[in-house]
């Protein structure tokens, strides 16, 4: 029987708030330009507050590799943990209006409020973040809807999640109901840091639960720790199906069942290189999904995150299907 889902993802439940912010209101309120910072609670409300003019929209790694995938037309759902107040009813609402199932209800109770990544954008351009990892950093094997990880073709895993021991146990339990299920599962590594922090979990999690494993170069080289690329790719490669590599502007490295490809990317300054790496993705699953080479599925990748980076925000605001076809690869 087919299954319902042609991609689920699980993830961190994020709303991006967006304002406009100039020199002295970042220096007055205490931002550092250009980076990104995790705050607490108090201090996300106090920033919150102090937004005049924002902008929000639905977001986190895989929900926009989701996003960007159920564009093209792929059926897909989003589990992550929201809570019951206005950004969380903001947050399942964007994302069923977009056409992706979003079934995990917002929670109420005693949890911390929706997550929030509080964005300033300054005259010149330069974004700060400010993030808050509320209700969505506490997802755990209990928020797991066996029913729709059991029901997918492909299952794809945030590795920012895999931070906390709930989500180390989430993601078991979700990679085990889709493999039930006869589906493949997947996880994107999300951060070097992240990988330092959980390494030997990470890699046995890679050798017996995963299907395919994004990262890019750092990422890689953390995981293994090893210098070059090509010895890290080599265990990787030893331990999971299909692994990919995505190097900045230097060609994407695909590997599956002994096959390799390198596909080129134009070099081009971003003008915000936000959500390059998720929409990578959404390009490589789709073209995965629908069963394209190894090679057509990397240029889909490529072509995604190419259009992603000559815009702000991190999902795409031309149809994917059109850049693809501009491209030759439908």
């Amino acid at each position: 029987m087919a299954q319902k889902y042609d991609l689920v993802g699980i993830g961190n439940a994020i709303v991006d708030v967006i304002s406009h912010g100039d020199e002295s209101f970042l220096d007055n309120m205490g931002i550092q330009k250009g980076i990104m910072q995790l705050i607490e609670r108090e201090r996300a409300e106090i920033l919150y507050g102090a937004m005049t003019d924002r902008v929000q929209a639905p977001g986190g790694s895989v929900a926009n590799t989701v996003a960007g995938a159920g564009t093209l037309g792929l059926k897909a759902a989003f589990l992550g943990k929201v809570k019951s107040d206005a950004l969380g009813k903001f947050y399942a609402d964007g994302m069923t209006s977009d056409g992706i199932d979003f079934p995990n209800p917002p929670v109420d109770g005693d949890v911390p409020p929706t997550s929030r990544s509080m964005i300033f954008v300054s005259p010149d351009g330069e974004r700060s973040m400010n993030t808050y990892l509320g209700a969505g950093a506490d997802f755990d094997e209990g928020d797991v809807d066996a029913g729709v990880a059991g029901d997918t073709r492909y299952l794809f895993l945030e590795g920012y999640l895999y931070d906390k021991d709930e989500g180390k146990r989430a993601f078991r339990a979700a990679a085990q109901a889709c493999h039930k299920g006869g589906g493949k599962a997947g996880v994107s590594l999300s951060d070097p840091f992240c990988v330092d922090r959980h390494r030997d979990d990470f890699r046995r999690l890679i050798a017996e639960e995963m299907d395919f494993t994004l990262g890019n170069e750092e990422e890689w080289l953390s995981l293994y720790q090893v210098e070059d690329i090509e010895a890290a790719l080599a265990e990787a490669a030893a331990d999971c199906e299909t692994v990919v590599c995505t190097r900045s502007g230097d060609p994407v490295i695909l590997i599956r069942d002994g096959e390799r490809v390198e596909v080129p990317v134009n070099r081009v300054t971003p003008v915000d290189a936000t959500g390059a790496g998720d929409q990578f993705a959404a390009g490589f699953l789709y073209g995965v999904a629908t069963g394209q080479t190894l090679e057509v599925a990397g240029k889909m990748g490529v072509a995604a995150a190419a259009e992603v980076i000559a815009h702000v925000g991190p999902r795409p605001k031309r149809p994917l299907r059109e850049v693809f076809a501009e491209q030759g690869l439908i």
